[in-house]
């Protein structure tokens, strides 16, 4: 136990200190952790797991907030825990009465997204039913399967690209976005077209992305972010990525991204959103301030500047909400979806009983 108490420390150490950071640098190190708490502690109930799960969940979600994948993936986990036990205790009811030779009905096998849906979600699985001792390894494969989805996140993404860009179309994006950059260069295999890229001040990460895709043999062009709206008018479509996507279809992306949304709004371009499923969280922007995070401004106004920095108050957030009636899709892991579809996504991943981890 006290080696799980380290690894978790250790997580925890570093996502304050931002030592780890991106959406999926931090939701596959909460999902190797969670693997290692599972198969190292001991527990025979489903309320004992789902209390050892959540108090790590929380742990980790309160040492860094802004990194919403950290909760999704935990969150993910539970609902994993809460299917292989509802189904182990049905083996093991139906093995029971087969035993006793007693004629039961058949139990009425339902989906996890319909109870959902018929909010039958607050039952727990019985934890004085006798369950398999595969369970635990049921549960582990379960969660590996999770793994493998985030290893081969990119793969899936991109494979639909040729069905979203078509030939000689001028593309915009901004900042440096890996699901972006994947699904462009694989586009380019089959298709000639242009790409303009914002280049996201003060941090100037589309400045990278340009170099990355001009090594593609893409056609790159750097743009300052004050030339989105005047250049906006050229573009057939505005393809983003996203830092997290909130229950209401609302993105959680770099700054920029909603001048850059709001600008293809107004002259009807269509914006699609790359994302993976497990950057999807249930949460809602009640505070959009609270996904947000600020950085030093000195990159946007430096202490050279005296005379006019006793005058200001400068702040610089790293991230944009953007508001659901700028997305028209989006494109994830599996398949592509507008954002009025995604309530039904959240409601197939996630437990309603797990959208908080309290105890």
């Amino acid at each position: 136990m006290s080696k799980n108490n380290e690894l978790v420390d250790d997580l925890v150490a570093k996502l304050k200190r931002r030592q780890l950071v991106g959406s999926s640098a931090v939701a596959q190190a909460t999902l190797k952790l969670l693997i290692v708490v599972i198969s190292k502690n001991n527990w025979t109930t489903c309320n004992q797991l789902l209390n050892i799960v959540k108090s790590v969940g929380q742990r980790l979600v309160q040492a860094n907030p802004t990194e919403l994948a950290v909760g999704n993936i935990v969150r993910r986990v539970l609902h994993v825990i809460r299917e292989e036990f509802r189904e182990a205790e049905s083996s093991a009811q139906q093995s029971s009465a087969k035993n006793q030779s007693e004629f039961h009905a058949a139990p009425l096998t339902t989906s996890s997204s319909m109870y959902n849906l018929l909010g039958e979600t607050n039952s727990i699985p019985d934890d004085n039913v006798q369950y398999s001792s595969s369970l635990r390894s049921n549960i582990i494969q379960e969660i590996r399967e999770i793994k493998d989805e985030l290893e081969n996140i990119y793969d899936s993404i991109k494979n639909q690209a040729s069905l979203q860009i078509h030939s000689n179309e001028i593309i915009m994006t901004i900042g440096r976005s890996k699901t972006v950059e994947e699904f462009l260069k694989m586009a380019a295999v089959k298709r000639k077209f242009q790409v303009l890229v914002a280049e996201s001040a003060p941090s100037y990460s589309g400045q990278d992305m340009a170099v990355e895709l001009s090594k593609a043999g893409i056609e790159t062009t750097v743009i300052p972010d004050s030339a989105v709206f005047a250049v906006m008018s050229r573009v057939n479509k505005v393809i983003l990525g996203t830092h997290a996507v909130l229950a209401n279809g609302g993105l959680v992306a770099i700054s920029g991204t909603h001048m850059m949304a709001a600008a293809a709004k107004h002259h009807s371009i269509p914006v699609v959103v790359c994302t993976g499923l497990y950057k999807l969280s249930p949460l809602y922007p009640y505070d959009e301030d609270s996904f947000n995070v600020t950085f030093n401004p000195d990159s946007v106004l430096g202490f050279e500047e005296g005379d006019l920095i006793d005058k200001v108050t400068v702040t610089n957030p790293y991230y944009d909400y953007v508001s659901p009636d700028f997305v028209n899709l989006f494109i994830t892991n599996q398949g592509g979806h507008p954002p009025s579809y995604l309530y039904r996504l959240i409601v197939e991943n996630y437990d309603p009983n797990d959208h908080t981890f309290d105890l």
